[in-house]
């Protein structure tokens, strides 16, 4: 008689500890964090010279900071003890310059200084557990910051005298008003007011295909003649897809359908328990390569300008690679929007990426089968600490403020999960192993190389990017043989990418690198070329029309006779999901 195997039952406990430690840490390794830690410790303990300078360096500092600290306290035009790196915020209000709030935070960013000094630096620390440590301190001792206690913020202070003290109150009703949000699982009141279809992604048009993955969006025209190659935006399935079509005035598809485009949009399913086997090659096969074959029946013997933003850029890549590989030629071009194809250099987020972490949070997902919203959004709130975390803490709990919402961020909240698989999948192969940049990335059975592209790619960076750091992004120019224009645009990597013609503080820098071009280093590339003003839509809609063909009558909306007859009108039913 043939025995039935027994579960596993050594990894399903190790997965329910691990599940349940998770909830409260965030989804952070603590196996991860201690080994970054013991590596500090231990070379640091071994290192007698770089503790005499770390001990040389903090008496010599805080000596000198003892006689500013006196001199600070008589003499209101002292300059600062020490400067604040661009970009930090949080003492730039006038009123940080008064006595005794300058001492407080110059003594804060002293205690910074010397943290990151006593954190780097280490003879024989791994990199890694290196940049863990130090982002680790950074994340301790902002806790601490004097902003982020109302007896020792001026401007807490003076709004608390100037309204008798109402600020308080109101700050006191803002927390409580979240904590029942956040019991009651309520969304937010203000974020309520955007509505895809009401207020957000109304651009007309059709949903042409469904299935379990995707619905794909046909977009009506909205000019007499429309370009002959149809556009293809695969959007990041991370978050929902009208962050391209949010309102009238900032919408990327209503900008390109104005501009005389067929434009199609992927919407993404927001998967569930029963998605949990759903890897990468499903979200090729059912995303990318599914739309694409609708599309050449709607829009027949026509190439395609194919279009990835984030994530979806990344997958853009993959497929127009595979493509290549097989000899199949439906792209007319390549387009990117902070899309990385190279992760050695991927920024802080690698902070949460190493064996330990990633094992850990296999077993957190292997429970419900995917990544929470909660869990996922951990992560990205952690590097950028001030602005989602103290700084609200701030503005709304001890000011009294009520934030204004806005399209960008109910997008924002609108978050969706990741299935198991294709999580783990790209996590590994793609941060991990750096898989595809370096030819070892299997669609189907065989490799892919991102050399095969020879359509020519435009792909846009954003400055302030922390989720894929520009100088990742213009690793495109060493992967791929063929022609780049390169666009460097300010804002981060959301509201860098809705940056519509006529948006205030705009500006970009734009380069074209050929095949037989000569390798350029990013910061020389920043350097070469100037930044110019407006709105980076324009020259790409100007470089997609130099690579279409003449003008035509626009197509039909689906096509009923090949069996892809419109569903439904759009923003369809997938945005919707919860």
């Amino acid at each position: 008689m043939t025995r039935m195997p027994l579960p596993d039952i050594k990894n399903s406990i190790d997965r329910v500890m691990h599940a349940v430690e998770g909830r409260y840490t965030q989804g952070m390794s603590p196996a991860s964090l201690t080994l970054a830690f013991m590596d500090w410790l231990i070379h640091t303990a071994h290192s007698p010279g770089k503790l005499s300078e770390m001990r040389e360096n903090y008496l010599r500092k805080y000596s000198a900071f003892g006689l500013w600290s006196m001199r600070a306290a008589f003499d209101p035009e002292l300059k600062p003890f020490i400067t604040s790196l661009p970009g930090d915020r949080r003492f730039s209000d006038p009123a940080w310059q008064r006595f005794p709030y300058n001492v407080m935070s110059q003594s804060f960013l002293l205690q910074e200084q010397w943290w990151h000094y006593a954190t780097t630096g280490i003879p024989g620390v791994a990199d890694h557990h290196e940049n863990v440590v130090s982002f680790a301190a950074r994340q301790w001792l902002d806790v601490f910051s004097p902003t982020n206690y109302p007896s020792t913020n001026p401007l807490v202070v003076e709004k608390a005298i100037n309204t008798g003290g109402q600020s308080l109150m109101k700050g006191m009703q803002n927390l409580l008003e979240d904590v029942q949000h956040n019991l009651l699982g309520d969304a937010d009141a203000q974020t309520s007011e955007f509505t895809p279809g009401e207020n957000l992604a109304c651009t007309p048009g059709k949903v042409v295909y469904r299935n379990r993955l995707i619905e794909l969006i046909q977009y009506s025209p909205s000019t007499d003649k429309v370009a002959a190659e149809p556009v293809l935006i695969t959007p990041a399935w991370i978050m929902k897809y009208y962050i391209l079509d949010l309102s009238e005035h900032n919408s990327m598809v209503r900008y390109l359908v104005d501009k005389g485009h067929t434009v199609f949009m992927i919407s993404w399913h927001n998967p569930g328990p029963q998605d949990r086997d759903m890897g990468m090659s499903d979200y090729l096969r059912r995303g990318v390569m599914d739309a694409l074959q609708a599309i050449n029946h709607i829009v027949p013997k026509r190439k395609v300008h194919l279009v990835g933003y984030c994530l979806g850029g990344t997958l853009a890549s993959i497929a127009a690679a595979a493509m290549a590989r097989d000899n199949d030629d439906r792209l007319q071009s390549l387009t990117l929007f902070t899309a990385q194809t190279d992760f050695t250099e991927a920024g802080e987020l690698m902070l949460f990426i190493d064996e330990s972490q990633l094992s850990y949070m296999e077993d957190i997902m292997w429970d419900k089968g995917y990544l929470d919203t909660q869990q996922m959004a951990g992560a990205f709130t952690l590097l950028r600490s001030y602005d989602l975390i103290w700084s609200r803490i701030i503005n709304e709990y001890l000011m009294g403020e009520t934030p204004r919402m806005n399209d960008l961020m109910a997008w924002n909240a609108d978050s969706t999960r990741m299935p198991y698989r294709m999580h783990s999948e790209y996590l590994r192969r793609l941060f991990l192993n750096n898989d595809l940049a370096s030819g070892r990335f299997n669609v189907g059975d065989r490799p892919i190389s991102l050399r095969d592209i020879r359509v020519p790619v435009f792909c846009v960076a954003t400055q302030k990017d922390h989720v894929a750091p520009w100088h990742s992004v213009y690793k495109v120019h060493d992967l791929m043989n063929t022609e780049v224009t390169f666009v460097l645009t300010s804002g981060g990597h959301n509201a860098g990418i809705v940056s519509e013609p006529g948006h205030p503080r705009r500006h970009y820098q734009l380069g074209v690198q050929t095949a037989e071009d000569k390798h350029i280093p990013a910061d020389d590339w920043a350097l070469r070329h100037e930044a110019r003003e407006g709105s980076w839509w324009e020259p790409w809609n100007d470089w997609l029309n130099t690579h279409s063909g003449e003008p035509v009558d626009p197509p039909s909306m689906g096509n009923t006779k090949a069996d892809y007859p419109p569903i439904g009108p759009a923003p369809g039913t997938y945005v919707f999901e919860r």
